[in-house]
């Protein structure tokens, strides 16, 4: 064997270690999310956009045993075939996926047996890990590295889906009643930071791990421009909405405005108001008193792009936002941080803004398109994001349900313009030609 093939066999080996370890954690966390639910919740389906409980567990198994065991460990057979019809999600060369906004009706495989088919496939890949093929390990190592990195995103979408089924309940049910809920404080004063602009690079860069719409790396130009110190926050929406925010049409984007209209939208997606405790949000602590000094959550496109223009301000561009992230550490209110809520922004001094990473993921102007040079994974996985790259825009950062280590600054999610139910909020931009 070429020593350079050796080298590269021995990297995947290591890699292949880190690997298993990294398995056993996600796996585990889906299982452990889902422990505070009865049996009755895993079914729920609330829209057609928000998947039932079961099914995300179901999915991400599938996932593993599609494009990890049936390719590469001799002999496996899946426990039931026509599970690769039903928990397909939309990979349309690999087979016919069930209708996503049926999925709240698969009673069967009941959870007992999608837990039970869990097993099966962690024990499988208990198997490939001690068994690895001899050839095609690189590509085992990426697919696996994406299969875990694919299941941390369905790990947020649980959430986010949970919080909006929920949501529905007249009883207002909380997901667990033991999160606990920090004090309320001031709103650290909103600063801005300048950049010069002129020719930078964004895009992932380096051999780790990183999705295919984060790449190649590339030039853009930027204009001048400053970035808000903080994102914009629960009591700075709610002065929006008091000014007649939702009424003034001058405000609004043409499909902001229908939507506005055909919705009646008035406030954020979660917020109530009470006569007697004013206002509220529901949350996955149940309704919980608004928070004014914490970022604003669960905003369409519409309404952060409505906000910027009542501030006087703008939205930035995906370019401008990861120019001034990308040489600050990943650290925030993740998932980990267990609070499961975005939190008042930090009145610490610094000439970087701060929260860019965790609590509420960040609407940009920019559209979810390809980079220049764009090249989509080959075979079924290239339907993974670039069959999506039309009409959707691009959110930044990383939110309160996120799971650590699965975000960069280079990261690109992405939502249709009038969802809600994700964890967004807003960061303001504007010119600084001063």
């Amino acid at each position: 064997m070429p020593a350079q093939a050796l080298h590269s066999s021995e990297t995947c080996q290591a890699r292949l270690r880190t690997l298993r370890e990294r398995f056993r954690q996600v796996r585990a966390t889906s299982e452990a999310l889902c422990a505070p639910l009865a049996i009755e919740d895993y079914g729920i389906q609330g829209m057609p956009d928000a998947s039932p409980p079961k099914w995300h567990l179901a999915h991400t198994t599938w996932f593993f045993e599609a494009f990890l065991l049936l390719p590469f460990l001799p002999g496996y057979r899946s426990p039931d075939a026509r599970y690769d019809g039903l928990f397909n999600s939309y990979y349309l060369t690999h087979g016919q996926p069930f209708p996503r906004p049926q999925r709240g009706l698969l009673s069967r495989p009941t959870v007992a047996e999608v837990l039970n088919w869990r097993r099966v496939v962690n024990l499988a890949m208990a198997e490939l890990f001690d068994r690895p093929p001899t050839e095609n390990l690189d590509e085992l190592c990426q697919r696996l590295e994406l299969g875990l990195h694919h299941e941390q995103q369905h790990q947020e979408l649980l959430l986010m889906d949970l919080l909006y089924n929920f949501s529905l309940n007249p009883l207002a049910p909380a997901y667990r009643d033991d999160l606990p809920i920090q004090p309320e404080q001031p709103a650290a004063p909103l600063r801005w930071h300048g950049h010069p602009g002129g020719l930078v690079e964004i895009g992932h860069a380096g051999d780790d791990f990183a999705f295919d719409c984060e790449r190649p790396r590339h030039k853009v130009w930027l204009e001048p421009f400053a970035l808000a110190s903080r994102p914009v926050s629960n009591a700075d929406y709610l002065a929006f909405i008091l000014d007649g925010g939702y009424s003034r049409s001058e405000l609004w984007l043409s499909d902001g405005w229908a939507a506005v209209r055909q919705g009646h939208w008035q406030a954020p997606l979660y917020w109530r108001h009470d006569e007697e405790r004013g206002w509220l949000e529901f949350t996955l602590a149940g309704l919980q008193p608004l928070q004014l000094a914490a970022p604003v959550c669960h905003l369409s496109f519409y309404e952060a792009d409505a906000y910027a223009r009542w501030a006087e301000a703008r939205l930035p561009s995906e370019a401008e936002w990861e120019c001034l992230a990308r040489n600050l550490p990943v650290q925030g209110n993740f998932l980990d941080a267990g609070l499961l809520r975005p939190q008042a922004s930090p009145a610490l001094p610094g000439t970087q803004p701060a929260q860019l990473f965790g609590d509420v993921w960040e609407w940009t102007a920019s559209a979810f398109r390809p980079y220049p040079g764009f090249q989509p994974l080959h075979g079924s996985l290239g339907e993974y994001n670039g069959k999506f790259m039309c009409g959707q825009q691009v959110l930044r950062g990383g939110c309160c349900v996120t799971p650590p280590g699965h975000v960069r600054a280079s990261y690109r999610n992405f939502f249709y313009p009038h969802m809600r139910w994700a964890f967004s909020g807003l960061r303001l931009a504007r010119d600084d030609n001063a």
